[in-house]
């Protein structure tokens, strides 16, 4: 009697079994089914990881040269702007009048002053500033497209304006800098 028991009990969970699992049958009686990924699918999963990877990669790659050139633009813009207040108060110590004289590409800006004469010069890209006390030569840019100074004599004074372009930094740059400043030469441009 024992026997018919177990068989009758082992009946029952079986049928229960099927019947949880939708009616499949295992491979080998008295052991459930259990399913896993193939070989196949992981390697769908794994293809489908480095689309989504590469995507993800190439936008990361994008933003970040996008962050840079931005970084470098902002620093040129307040390096202008620093040169050029400096080009102002230059102008506006000016003791006698300024002289610009102009061969070929070159481009000289000759602002005597009390210490001495500080001389803007502008040839082959590139923007030096010039002083005899203390004698230095200051490379102020390399990487200029034009610039031009230019003296506006109006009716009691004469101003000075000085137009600068630099070079884009990327290729696709939609943008060209380009700056303008003005100021009036010191005392001695009085008429």
């Amino acid at each position: 009697m024992k026997t018919r028991s177990a068989k009758a009990q082992s009946w029952v969970v079986g049928r229960a079994l099927r019947a949880r699992r939708g009616g499949q049958r295992s491979a080998l009686p008295g052991f459930p089914i259990q399913r896993g990924y193939l070989l196949l699918e992981c390697l769908v999963y794994i293809a489908a990881l480095a689309v989504i990877m590469v995507v993800t990669m190439r936008g990361f790659y994008h933003c970040w040269d996008n962050t840079k050139a931005l970084r470098h633009n902002a620093d040129d813009i307040i390096r202008v702007l620093h040169a050029g207040e400096q080009w102002r108060a230059d102008l506006r110590a000016a003791t006698a009048p300024v002289q610009l004289t102009r061969a070929g590409d070159a481009e000289q800006l000759r602002i005597p002053c009390a210490a001495g004469p500080i001389v803007y010069t502008f040839a082959k890209g590139e923007l030096r500033r010039q002083t005899s006390f203390p004698a230095a030569t200051n490379l102020l840019f390399t990487n200029i497209h034009s610039s031009q100074m230019q003296s506006d004599p109006r009716q009691v004074v004469t101003a000075w304006t000085w137009e600068l372009e630099l070079q884009p930094t990327r290729k696709d740059a939609k943008v060209c800098p380009r700056f303008t400043f003005e100021t009036v030469a010191g005392a001695a441009s009085l008429r």
